[in-house]
């Protein structure tokens, strides 16, 4: 599993011009692009979502956890992306829809459990991601 991390003032995803997810510019939050393996499982999910709901990314160094930031978790399997060879890039690292899906929402949902205020885009959609990187602050969590 791999989540590339942004903290952001603000966040939105559409689909088919419609907002599913949105984090409003009412101070910082997170924006969690979420990538899913063929080894993945939902222990690892929760893992995850207490790594990047403690992450001291926002301003003085406080976590998410710490003043109820916003979470925008949207699917990306581009993220398991491998471009060793040629130009085409090969997704045979990035998990099926049936392996994948559950674990997107497993890791939503254990946000969630933890207290964290939840968004998601929609998986397997052809979404539109804006956000306003603040900082910027970039960060890629793998375990």
């Amino acid at each position: 599993m791999r989540v590339l991390v942004q903290r952001v003032s603000s966040a939105r995803v559409t689909v088919d011009g419609a907002t599913v997810g949105e984090i409003s510019p009412a101070g910082q939050g997170l924006l969690a692009l979420v990538g899913i393996t063929h080894t993945d499982d939902a222990a690892l999910a929760a893992k995850m979502a207490e790594k990047l709901w403690r992450l001291r990314i926002l301003d003085d160094e406080v976590a998410a956890a710490d003043v109820g930031a916003p979470i925008l978790v949207v699917s990306q399997f581009t993220l398991y992306a491998n471009t060793v060879k040629g130009r085409r890039p090969s997704w045979n690292a990035a998990a099926p829809r049936p392996v994948a899906e559950p674990l997107v929402d497993a890791f939503a949902d254990a946000l969630r459990g933890l207290g964290a205020l939840v968004q998601t885009g929609t998986f397997g959609a052809h979404m539109q991601v804006e956000l306003v990187n603040d900082g910027p602050v970039t960060v890629l969590l793998e375990l």
